[in-house]
């Protein structure tokens, strides 16, 4: 008896634009935390610092500016009854406005403390 054993494999190699699709499908599909690389990982972690402080910053800004905004209307508008709680309301919106570049940095720097670790983690890793 002649026993051959045959090599019975299957091969199909895909082209370069079906591969490049293939992954596509896959990262959609894929858990998000494994489907981030670091450069991504450190890309998020830094917009998400700025992002905190600069939503607050604008929030107060705009705030203060329409404070300040129907301050100056009280007091130039209605000047015989409203003049004295107007520039009252008006220096408020003042304070708000000009505190929001301040609570910003603050924001800034506290968020960027608690990324600290995590972001010179991430940037050892790349540099290696």
């Amino acid at each position: 008896m002649n026993h051959q054993t045959e090599n019975n494999t299957f091969q199909y190699t895909y082209s370069a634009k079906q591969q490049a699709e293939i992954e596509n499908i896959r990262k959609k599909y894929a858990p998000s935390a494994s489907n981030e690389d670091k450069m991504e990982q450190l890309r998020r972690l830094d917009s998400g610092v700025t992002r905190k402080a600069t939503i607050i910053s604008i929030i107060l800004g705009l705030t203060g500016t329409l404070i300040m905004g129907t301050g100056m209307s009280f007091a130039l508008v209605w000047q015989e009854m409203l003049l004295i709680p107007g520039i009252i309301i008006g220096i408020i919106g003042i304070a708000l406005l000009s505190a929001a570049y301040p609570i910003h940095n603050f924001i800034l720097k506290k968020e960027r403390e608690k990324a600290a670790p995590e972001i010179l983690r991430l940037t050892d890793e790349l540099l290696q």
